[in-house]
């Protein structure tokens, strides 16, 4: 075989490698429950990496740590409160609970949502007892949907929610969360989850992380962001997962 030959052959075995290579893991990283602590607030939205904020609607510092995100190119959800079977704290402000009328959800999730600036979608914040029942569900889907291009991230408090099958049967795009970065706050337990996202990253291609702007958590991902390419890990939106998903289907 001459000499050209033997180059294009290798060439297109290159070619056929790269294009059978398995696609890089990827991951999304949220940071729930901005809104009431601002320099935490702050110091989160300043992590390396499009890392997601979500922001909890009528708190004293939602608009400004939303902007503040967006200024630094940061996606920003609306972190809305929704009933949960365990919370027995003091109403929360943008809440929607099951005693609601259709007509005073609507209400609230309208004055909420105008509380979080620059909000590209909403992420449920408890829910454990809201996320089970399907006609609260369907309501929160429908006010989702008539605001163009927003999608719904379940933080997936119980595991009989069925709010990813109403937003389908609503056409909204949306998914759940994998890993609970610091439900044991300890620098230690954070980091362990955070190889756990990575582990169900590289099984199923992608993973959903939520935390919180704790300052353990905080200082894990400051020192652990950095080294994600290194370790083949691609660090994106959940937007940018979200498309991905969709284009799969």
């Amino acid at each position: 075989m001459s000499r050209r030959w033997l180059l294009i052959a290798a060439v297109a075995t290159l070619l056929t490698a790269q294009g059978s290579a398995e696609p890089q893991p990827r991951i999304a990283i949220i940071i729930d429950d901005l809104g009431y602590q601002l320099e935490a607030g702050r110091r989160a939205i300043q992590l390396p990496g499009p890392i997601t904020f979500a922001v909890l609607p009528g708190t004293p510092h939602s608009r400004r740590l939303a902007g503040f995100a967006h200024d630094r190119g940061k996606e920003v959800l609306m972190h809305l409160p929704l009933e949960s079977v365990n919370y027995a704290g003091p109403a929360e402000p943008g809440g929607v609970t099951l005693d609601m009328s259709r007509d005073e959800f609507r209400t609230t999730f309208a004055s909420a949502i105008e509380t979080v600036p620059f909000a590209i979608g909403v992420s449920s914040h408890r829910g454990s007892l809201l996320t089970r029942h399907p006609g609260h569900m369907t309501w929160l889907m429908q006010e989702i949907r008539e605001r163009d291009d927003l999608f719904f991230i379940d933080s997936y408090t119980t595991p009989d929610s069925i709010a990813l099958k109403v937003a389908a049967e609503e056409g909204v795009s949306a998914t759940r969360r994998d890993v609970f970065l610091d439900h044991d706050r300890s620098i230690d337990a954070v980091a362990r989850e955070l190889e756990r996202l990575k582990a169900v990253a590289r099984r199923k291609g992608r993973a959903v992380a939520i935390g919180h702007p704790f300052p353990e958590t905080l200082e894990v991902l400051e020192r652990e962001l950095p080294k994600l390419a290194a370790e083949g890990i691609e660090l994106v939106t959940i937007s940018a997962l979200l498309h991905a998903q969709r284009n799969r289907i």
